[in-house]
């Protein structure tokens, strides 16, 4: 906990100075920094007659003379109770914004912390000021100007298998893998992985049922945009037509999944399905027994394993349901792609980019049990996560907390592989997929030094120029679909 410091008013015949140290703010990619001290001279309210330079002409009216300097000392008082007055009311108006917006008070970079739950607010521009704002993007102007590269990543290949099923009297979806199979897992070698969509013995369901019919649709997708509700969680946010090419509307497979109890909501808000199941530009694919009671856990499914949903896709993208996609894919995966030569992108986060950071925010806010939060962050640590340095020019990532609404993979072995154990870690530990997303990169990179997973970290401010971002439509809880 810090407190307010080294405030000081110094108040002298003529001016009342109140200095104030503003904290350094950093914007990724903008590279937005501020540190300057600022000086408020507030003027002391003064007579107009300066007494001690006063002298009578005639040497007479002495009275006249004290009750100019009386009217002086009376008027100076006034003055003062009227500025000390004004002075403590902006202090006050500034304190109660601070505690109705949620925010943190900062003076001479140290904080007051009105509360342990309460965010930041500064006295200068911040980073969380800017989250909000967009940057530019340089996309092609139409798709008829882009054209999928050849052999663009020059990546060594390897097979990847999954493990179908086990015979277990209690199977799960992510199945029972060992530590051992855990450590092998992150070789990029011809191997069979756990990956999800495990069955039991006699091939028993173990979550995640979808109907042949959806998977037949699904199976004959060449490029997909996926996002999912659970629980009721969202608002239907239908992609802007307008942005979206015809070619790419005929072309990429634009698939909500959703649960029954969702479906009947946004049916009773006006989102029924057509005969083919298609509300707008999505394709309402309906998910049975689900395969976590946490819904977030469920939400990573498509999330994370797209590759085994859509098995003949080269492509995919993944949009939050909180988000509404306001670009054409196509030049989507050509910015962030093709010309980056990369297989998987993904946005950094607006304000924290530690993982030490994070585990605080989880904890602070309360977003999953703590002791599960330790003993994965504990765990990470003991195998070798280190803190997150800015100032280390050799910094594998510009981040280790990602912005995971939106994400952009080509669907290469490396890139499936990836997807495979950042989705086991979220099976093991938390479905705080943000504190694992660094242990698992980093893992993999430092396992496979001669197949490295081509990432693309991109600013988080390119992710808000190409979709409209709403709040979900209610708060999240342990038991609240995916945030």
């Amino acid at each position: 906990m810090a407190y307010i410091s080294d405030i000081k008013l110094i108040r002298t015949d003529t001016t009342l100075d109140l200095s104030q140290k503003a904290e350094k703010a950093s914007f990724h990619g903008g590279e937005l920094e501020r540190s300057s001290n600022q000086v408020i001279m507030l003027p002391e309210r003064r007579s107009t007659v300066a007494s001690s330079s006063y002298q009578n002409p005639s040497g007479q009216n002495d009275n006249s003379f004290l009750l100019l300097r009386r009217g002086k000392k009376f008027g100076g008082r006034i003055g003062k109770l009227k500025l000390s007055h004004l002075f403590f009311f902006f202090v006050s108006l500034f304190f109660f914004s601070c505690i109705f917006s949620g925010h943190k008070l900062l003076f001479h970079g140290k904080a007051l912390m009105l509360r342990e739950h309460v965010l930041s607010c500064y006295l200068i521009p911040s980073e969380t000021m800017f989250a909000d704002l967009p940057c530019e993007v340089p996309l092609a102007e139409s798709v008829n100007h882009i054209l999928e590269p050849h052999e663009y990543l020059d990546s060594k290949p390897f097979s990847l298998g999954f493990v179908e099923t086990e015979t277990s009297d209690k199977p799960r979806f992510g199945g029972h893998q060992t530590l051992k199979e855990r450590e092998r897992s992150y070789s990029a070698i011809n191997q069979t992985i756990h990956c999800g969509f495990v069955k039991g013995g006699l091939h028993q369901g173990s979550g995640f049922d979808l109907s042949e019919k959806d998977r037949a649709y699904m199976k004959n997708c060449v490029v997909s945009v996926s996002s999912c509700i659970f629980g009721s969680s969202d608002f239907l946010r239908r992609p802007a037509t307008k942005k979206i090419s015809e070619f790419s509307k005929r072309n990429v497979c634009f698939v909500m999944f959703l649960d029954e109890q969702t479906l009947s909501k946004l049916a009773s808000e006006g989102h029924v399905p057509d005969k083919q199941g298609f509300v707008g530009l999505w394709k309402t694919v309906v998910v049975s027994n689900l395969p976590y009671t946490d819904m977030r856990k469920t939400g990573k499914v498509p999330k994370f394993l797209s590759h085994r949903l859509f098995p003949s896709s080269r492509y995919s993208i993944w949009i939050d349901s909180k988000m509404r996609l306001t670009t054409d894919p196509l030049l989507i995966i050509d910015f962030f792609l093709w010309r980056t030569k990369s297989e998987f992108a993904i946005s950094n986060h607006y304000d924290r980019h530690c993982v030490w950071d994070e585990v605080v925010q989880n904890k602070r806010l309360n977003k999953y049990n703590h002791t599960a939060i330790d003993e994965q962050f504990m765990f990470y640590r003991s195998d070798g996560l280190k803190k997150f340095d800015p100032s280390d020019p050799n910094s594998p990532l510009p981040s280790y907390v990602p912005e995971g609404s939106f994400i952009v993979r080509a669907h290469t072995p490396m890139s499936n592989l990836f997807s495979c154990l950042w989705f086991n870690e979220v099976d093991r530990f938390t479905s705080r997929d943000q504190l694992s997303f660094a242990y698992t990169y980093l893992k993999l990179q430092r396992l496979n030094p001669s197949r490295p997973l081509r990432l693309n970290m991109f600013k988080d401010c390119e992710r808000r120029a190409l979709t409209k971002l709403f709040h979900h439509r209610v708060d999240s809880s342990p038991h609240s679909p995916p945030a």
